[in-house]
């Protein structure tokens, strides 16, 4: 009874609940959750404090949302005394519909009882009575084995109702259970993957069946979702099945309906030879398909199948209905945050430039999206051939620009894009191509326009330095974090001269430039502040860091030393910032 009592207080999330056996002179309380002493501990009540007691005589459920107001109930002690505010009660009845009492919800406060709150409540007080029908049963059972010999006949019958009744208290409690988990196991999936593997526990208590599949689908096909974690033999023979196909999932498709095959003449009788032959496969002889109902369409199939033959009764058919609706929520959401990522992944990705070919320098780079999947953010690199001196002669130098607009979002992004592009402008619009200029002019733009950019980036040039097979760095810092240059005998130089970051509040300033030769071996790395940066952790120590790998690997080939840094050991945890990183090295 306790049992009872608790999954009325979790279903209906009151403080309250217990299951209450009305006497003439009092009230027994064998199951309760939340009743105040001294009435938790002897699980009585006087006959004043029965507020169901009005509805006895009609046999009637009572749902009440504020018992002060109520011309029947306003007087009541059990409204002060047990803070019986708000109230709800469903009938327990004997195998008679005698009402032998009822299972009570009680909130504190006034509430609204919604119809599926109601219909929970109903459900468990069937479960209830079919449980006290058995203790009824039970009693009498024991009575009977006590009279004379012609009654055994009758304890027998009664013992095989209880068996049954037993069963389906059970059976009741496991539906419940079921759909109380669906609801909480599937509100927060992330995406179709954790659905499957949630899915794979879910329906175990119910039928037991050997196999639960999940199919989605797209366009003329459905596609099955594999569990990420166990591989299955179904999933392994068929992942995809056209919608034409005679298969009972395909055909719960079509038709847009529930689908059950009971047996293999039934399969045999209504599909083709290639279901047939893939259930022989799987051991599968019953099949119990249903539509995977959304908010716009029909999204899929669940399909759940038995080994052995299963009867599947009005009542289960009816908890795995409502449990697939639950299933259907978790799988419309897990498509629309999948589409997110993809889509978010593909914009990032389209901003991203294709690095130049140049015989002098080597440059590498790599973009790493945050650990939350769906989160694009203002980061970016960018590197590009200035026009040659004249016609036909090689290109006179290269820019590399790598920033960081604020925000992690589309409009960070959107930002990011219009900010690049406007950077390239400034830049071969304004020859000699100095970078401190080209910031200058991309402010005074974004004044105008206006465009909110915020954020930090800084502006390079390189050069060949007279003729040589050294370079000339020139760059321009708006607030960024300090590029870092390797020299051959391995010592690392932070590049620390920077002005103040891109803010539209701050006014024009007169930026600045610094210049530095890179001679032959070096190595010039510029990065975004989500490689080094971690929530409660001191960035100086992230860069010291890098520092300190790059002095040791920074030799390595660019795509090997790029992965190293990226894949830093000392990382104390997934990133929640994208990051950008880009090196440079003359040969």
């Amino acid at each position: 009874m306790d049992r009872f009592a608790r999954l009325v207080s979790r279903l209906l999330h009151v403080p309250v609940a217990f299951v209450s056996l009305i006497e003439e002179d009092r009230q027994i309380l064998p199951g309760l959750v939340g009743l105040r002493e001294p009435w938790a501990s002897s699980r009585v009540l006087p006959p004043s404090h029965a507020i169901c007691r009005c509805a006895v005589d009609s046999g009637q459920p009572l749902a009440v949302p504020d018992a002060r107001a109520d011309d029947r109930l306003r007087g009541d002690p059990a409204v002060t005394d047990l803070g019986a505010i708000a109230y709800a009660g469903m009938p327990l009845t004997d195998a008679d519909a005698l009402v032998l009492g009822f299972l009570c919800a009680v909130d504190h406060e006034p509430r609204a009882w919604g119809d599926e709150e109601l219909s929970d409540l109903v459900n468990l007080a069937a479960a209830c009575s079919a449980e006290l029908r058995l203790r009824i049963l039970s009693a009498q059972s024991r009575s009977a084995r006590k009279v004379l010999e012609t009654a055994r006949a009758a304890a027998e019958r009664a013992r095989s109702d209880a068996q049954r009744l037993e069963h389906e208290a059970q059976a009741g409690l496991d539906h419940a259970e079921l759909l109380l988990r669906a609801s909480q196991e599937l509100a927060q999936t992330s995406g179709l993957e954790d659905v499957r593997r949630r899915l794979r526990d879910l329906l175990v208590g119910v039928g037991k069946p050997s196999y639960v599949g999940l199919l989605v689908a797209d366009k003329d096909e459905l596609h099955r979702v594999a569990d990420p974690d166990i591989e299955h033999t179904v999933e392994r023979e068929v992942l995809t099945l056209p919608m034409s196909a005679a298969f009972p999932s395909t055909r719960a498709m079509r038709e847009r309906r529930a689908v059950f095959v009971p047996d293999r003449e039934a399969l045999v009788a209504d599909y083709s030879p290639e279901a047939v032959g893939f259930f022989d496969r799987m051991g599968f002889t019953t099949v119990l398909c249903l539509p995977l109902w959304g908010s716009r369409a029909l999204l899929g199939v669940l399909a759940i199948c038995w080994a052995m033959r299963h009867e599947v009764g009005v009542t289960e058919r009816v908890t795995l209905t409502a449990a697939s609706g639950y299933i259907a929520q978790a799988v419309e959401r897990a498509l629309f945050l999948d589409e997110r990522i993809s889509v978010a992944r593909q914009l990032q990705e389209a901003m991203l430039t294709d690095l130049p070919l140049t015989r002098d320098l080597e440059i590498a780079a790599v973009y790493q999206p945050a650990a939350v999947g769906d989160m694009i953010g203002g980061d970016w690199y960018d590197a590009y051939h200035l026009p040659p001196a004249s016609p036909g002669a090689e290109p006179a130098g290269l820019m590399v620009t790598v920033g960081d607009i604020t925000g992690h979002d589309l409009h960070a992004a959107t930002i990011m894009g219009q900010i690049r592009s406007m950077l390239r402008q400034a830049t071969l619009d304004h020859p000699p191509y100095s970078p401190a200029t080209a910031l200058i002019a991309l402010e005074a733009a974004c004044s105008v326009l206006p465009i909110e950019a915020g954020g930090t980036l800084v502006h390079a040039r390189l050069d060949p330095a007279d003729g040589g097979p050294d370079w000339a760095l020139t760059w321009s810092n708006a607030g960024h974090l300090p590029p870092l240059l390797r020299t051959p005998d391995g010592r690392v130089t932070t590049l620390v001269e920077h002005d103040v970051l891109l803010h539209p509040g701050l006014g024009p300033f007169q930026r600045t430039e610094a210049r530095r030769i890179l001679s032959a071996g070096s190595t010039l790395v510029f990065y975004t502040d989500g490689l080094i940066e971690r929530r409660g952790h001191d960035i100086d120590a992230g860069i010291a860091q890098l520092v300190a790998l790059l002095a040791r690997d920074g030799d390595l080939p660019l795509p090997e030393l790029l992965h190293r840094i990226g894949n830093r050991p000392a990382d104390p945890a997934p990133g929640e910032d994208d990051v950008v990183v880009l090196a440079l090295r003359v040969p």
